[in-house]
């Protein structure tokens, strides 16, 4: 069977590969990360949409990519649309759990952790008119996480102050339920807990997202029929080198992180 194509502006949807790789163990993955490009939360939807197509281009059209995740909050906003509309095969993306964090939330009041990009799209606004009547929706940019992650500071007392100065004020207006609406914020989940305590609930969507996948290739044929562990290929647009040190640090060795042509 060809392989599945993961993408992400950079080494956040990592947290997704994770999931995918646990609950599919034999399927071939091919995962790209655009660092060249990060992040996506500042850019406009077209410079998002277009760095969207290229790259499933490439995994479709070079790589053979069967289905295609974008594991991006941002890029599933500003694309998703457009690339279902020029590629055939299943694409699934990202959304920030809106429905699930109303839904476990027993104070009412739900903090929405994303970027600018996710925050101000008319894809997650529309999230909002559906599941948010009812609930207090806090909704909250989270200004130079994705950018800690990105350089392994993802444990550093910086980071800490900086997950501290958002998190804090979100938890003194009542917020019971911490919704986690891009790949990078997994990998903080330490930071998060630390200042959130156990009473607090942190949701991520990887593992749902996961989910779908495999029942969209279920239901098109297309889950492999391998009884061995697949293989994970990696590219970059930013330097493979410094792409592959934070792979080993946060998946595990990537033997070797290609340069993306596109």
């Amino acid at each position: 069977m060809p392989p599945i194509g993961i993408f992400d502006s950079g080494i956040g949807g990592l947290s997704v590969l994770s999931h995918i790789h646990e609950l599919m163990p034999t399927e071939d993955l091919l995962y790209v990360a655009d660092s060249g490009h990060l992040p996506y939360g500042s850019k406009t939807s077209e410079y998002v949409v277009q760095r969207a197509i290229a790259i499933t281009r490439f995994l479709v059209e070079q790589q053979e990519a069967k289905a295609i995740v974008v594991a991006c909050n941002t890029a599933t906003a500003a694309a998703v649309s457009r690339l279902r509309s020029k590629f055939l095969i299943p694409i699934i993306g990202m959304e920030p759990g809106v429905k699930p964090g109303i839904k476990e939330s027993r104070s009412g009041v739900v903090a929405i952790l994303a970027t600018e990009g996710t925050l101000g799209s008319e894809k997650f606004q529309a999230l909002l008119d559906q599941y948010g009547n009812g609930a207090e929706v806090i909704v909250q940019p989270c200004n130079g996480w994705v950018e800690q992650v990105e350089h392994a500071e993802h444990d550093s007392p910086e980071t800490r102050q900086i997950v501290a100065d958002q998190v804090k004020p979100l938890l003194k207006r009542g917020a019971d339920t911490l919704v986690l609406g891009c790949t990078h914020f997994p990998f903080l989940k330490e930071a998060i807990g630390i200042y959130a305590g156990e009473g607090i609930q942190v949701i991520d969507t990887g593992l749902a997202v996961a989910q779908e996948l495999r029942r969209r290739l279920q239901s098109n044929n297309l889950l492999g029929m391998a009884k061995t562990g697949g293989n994970t290929h990696f590219w970059s647009s930013g330097s493979p080198e410094q792409t592959g040190r934070l792979i080993s640090r946060l998946w595990g060795d990537p033997n070797q992180v290609n340069p993306l042509p596109v």
